[in-house]
């Protein structure tokens, strides 16, 4: 490019311009989301919470949380405030630049219109000259050279030319072009500096912080959690796949986050040595003498002492066991998460037959209960009632001794006076407390939806067809159910049924079940007439239900003499239809024989054809609906436990189980962005043959106890229509493998006809 010269800034000012940029990019933003800003109460807000004595201390403890707070407030104001102050310099010095780009107007500098004639001009210039000339007083050189240079462009012919042409009298100069970088730096005398410089940041100082943050974080999952942790899980989950509620507790306070060697905020104390034991000796059933590692070791013990005491509320010594107290318990959480995450997964793997161990439901929902017994600070088996503050067991034995009350929504349920009355040993200040916070717990409204999206009818399931099941869930303050005694009672999950069963079951089959003896038992295909010859058909189900531990081949061999392929096919049709009879289907409705049923039909699909539009857009309002990625929202509603030493939201677990053959069916979806209503789809494959199964939705809370919920969601499976086979291009020669009679003649789940039968 002729006429162009690049150069170093020699005097600074394209430097200047340079950082003046940079700064205030930096500046700008950092001041608006870094600035330390004090949050400022509501005193409405104040007046909602709760004033009890321990949210105080709580509040206390969130204070204390970050000892440094003020020191690092301060810190970063003086850096921002020192960052303006060099950037207001940078201006300034920017300002004082002689700018050599600058644009050149004689008309300007003469203080002449551009119509001026010569004799005005030289007027101007003859009265400016003895004002700027050198030798006066006044004078100023550089403003009398400008003065001569703008008289010249506008009398000279040549160099009036000129500056029409370049915008100069002197005619086209080169144009410069200055590197933001001072001529210093590419000095050969600084040269070794400057490569030293280059080498120390970006060879040594650049893969030092790469490689320190890399080794770091290889040591976690994505939600923070040792990876040596998630391996211990997996393998007591998948050693205990009938995990109960205290087994569970065991695992989680051997958590590696607890352990010195594999996290260094741990503290060890010299006093836990007298401490420890003292509080050992005041919890039961807390199995210290347990050999198995790492349940043994020295700091699960003092983990799970510490969680027994949490739930148990006993005092701890302030300035020992409460800190650690606080430690374990906030990381608590986290780890319950994780521990259904890997029950998950390894109910999915042994689907899969990639395990030979396929935990219950049991297992998962004991982990489940863990979380709100430890934001709480509660046993599972303690009234609900106790989370509320200023409530006592003393409380709640009065209260019973008048009136019966089980849970949080009969206590709001109450009249005032009457709830007034039952707490009447407690001052007007607590009975207040007690019915703000009650006011503000959440009361869930459940409802379910059952369709196919895929398929032309969506409300007809069949056999091995996707099943979508949108879980829509609407929160409530509890306020609204004050003095409302009419207003029905949430449908809670029987837990204390549940783990009976599994401890009957458990107590019947004491080794481990296998996945293939599970769906050889209690998944076998629906049979009619199940008596058989002299009763000897129920002994047999008799005999697998006690003892499930059968060999694959006895299964088949079962299958096989039972009955043939062809009279399974007729007997899964007898059970459909007396299933469906007595269910009273729509199917079945529609289903008839005659004129009459046959009219009936066609009105029902001239309905259905009127609202082909509706159907349409409500299918692509599903279909827009997408699973929402790790990004979402986890701000919902302010969870009131005293005893967990951070704020806490609310979440919510909702998955959908069988009860009958205690399996999940569903991975457990985590809501945590439940503020007024969000809808969630769960999904799931029907059972291969037809027939009527009960399943159960489950709703439970992370941070509550009693706000668990359930409902029943009962399948009418439908026998799948059989796939056209007379297309042209699906004419295979080759011959279709045979398929194994015992898979055939295995379904996935328990129907209600199978259940009554066994029951008989």
């Amino acid at each position: 490019m002729a006429g162009q010269k690049f150069q170093y800034d020699e005097s600074g000012g394209t430097f200047y311009y340079f950082v003046l940029s940079f700064l205030a990019l930096i500046l700008i933003p950092t001041t608006i989301y870094y600035w330390p800003r004090k949050k400022k109460e509501d005193p409405c807000k104040v007046k909602e919470d709760c004033q009890c004595a321990d949210c105080q201390k709580k509040k206390t403890i969130l204070a204390n949380a970050e000892p440094y707070r003020a020191l690092k407030s301060c810190t970063i104001k003086l850096t921002i405030v020192l960052g303006w102050a060099l950037l207001l310099f940078l201006t300034y010095r920017v300002s004082q630049f002689d700018y050599e780009m600058a644009s050149f107007d004689p008309f300007e500098i003469l203080n002449v219109p551009p119509t001026a004639s010569q004799a005005e001009i030289k007027k101007a210039y003859y009265r400016l000259s003895k004002v700027l000339h050198p030798d006066k007083e006044t004078g100023d050189e550089k403003s009398f050279m400008m003065l001569s240079k703008a008289y010249q462009a506008l009398t000279d012919d040549v160099a009036k030319e000129n500056y029409e042409k370049y915008g100069n009298p002197d005619g086209p100069g080169a144009m410069s072009f200055g590197i933001a970088l001072p001529s210093w730096i590419v000095e050969k005398e600084n040269s070794v500096w400057v490569l030293g410089l280059y080498g120390l940041v970006f060879m040594v100082a650049m893969p030092s912080a790469v490689g320190v943050w890399w080794y770091r974080s290889i040591r976690f999952s994505g939600d923070k959690v040792l990876l040596d942790t998630t391996q211990m899980y997996f393998y007591f989950i998948h050693k205990t796949p009938h995990m109960l509620l205290k087994r569970a507790l065991m695992v989680l306070a051997a958590s590696l986050e607890f352990d010195k060697r594999h996290n260094s905020q741990v503290v060890e104390r010299q006093s836990d040595n007298d401490e420890v034991p003292a509080l050992i000796r005041q919890l039961p059933n807390l199995n210290e003498k347990c050999k198995e590692h790492p349940l043994c070791r020295m700091y699960s013990i003092k983990a799970r002492a510490i969680l027994h005491a949490h739930l148990t509320r006993i005092p701890l010594n302030p300035e020992t066991l409460e800190r650690d107290r606080q430690f374990i318990v906030k990381k608590c959480p986290y780890l319950v998460q994780e521990m259904v995450s890997c029950v998950h997964q390894l109910v999915m793997m042994a689907y899969a037959r990639r395990v030979p161990r396929l935990p219950s439901i049991e297992t998962i929902e004991n982990c489940m209960k863990m979380s709100p017994m430890i934001i709480q600070g509660l046993w599972e088996f303690k009234s609900p009632l106790l989370q509320l503050p200023h409530l006592t067991e003393d409380h709640l034995y009065f209260m019973n001794k008048k009136r019966h009350v089980k849970n949080l929504q009969q206590f709001a349920q109450l009249k005032p006076e009457e709830s007034r009355t039952l707490l009447k040993n407690l001052t007007d200040f607590e009975y207040e407390n007690i019915m703000k916070v009650l006011g503000k717990m959440p009361l869930i409204d459940f409802s379910i939806r059952c369709e196919v999206i895929d398929d032309e009818n969506t409300n007809v399931v069949t056999a091995g067809a996707i099943v979508t099941v949108t879980v829509t869930l609407e929160r409530k303050d509890m306020k609204s159910l004050f003095g409302d005694t009419k207003a029905p009672e949430k449908q809670g999950i029987n837990d204390e049924a549940n783990e009976e069963a599994a401890a009957a079951d458990e107590g019947d089959d004491a080794a481990p079940t296998t996945v293939a003896v599970k769906k050889a038992s209690a998944w076998a295909k629906p049979r009619k007439g199940g008596k058989g010859k002299g009763g000897k058909k129920p002994a047999n189900n008799q005999k697998k239900k006690v003892q499930p531990k059968v060999s694959n081949n006895a299964a088949a061999t079962t299958a096989a003499t039972t009955t043939t392929t062809s009279s399974l096919e007729e007997q899964a049709a007898n059970s459909e239809n007396d299933s469906t009879a007595g269910e009273h289907s729509d199917v079945d409705s529609a289903a008839g024989t005659g004129s009459e049923d046959e009219d009936k039909q066609n009105k029902n699909n001239s309905s259905l054809d009127d609202d082909d539009d509706e159907e349409w857009e409500r299918l692509q309002a599903k279909l827009n609906k997408r699973e929402r990625l790790e990004g979402k929202s986890r701000l919902s509603h302010t969870v009131h436990c005293p005893y967990f030493p951070e704020e806490k939201q609310e979440y919510w677990w909702t998955y959908i189980c069988d009860r009958k053959s205690r399996t999940l069916l569903t991975a457990p979806y985590h809501v945590t962005n439940l503020v007024e209503k969000e809808e969630i789809q769960l999904k799931f494959t029907a059972p291969r043959w037809p027939g009527v199964y009960t399943f159960t939705v489950c709703l439970r809370s992370d941070s509550y106890l009693g706000m668990d919920q359930q409902q029943e969601l009962k399948l009418d499976v439908q026998k799948a229509p059989a796939p056209p086979t007379d297309h042209p291009q699906w004419d295979l020669s080759e011959s279709e493998p045979e398929h194994n009679d015992q898979q055939e003649n295995l379904s996935d789940y328990t129907t209600d006809t199978s259940d009554e039968e066994d029951s008989d």
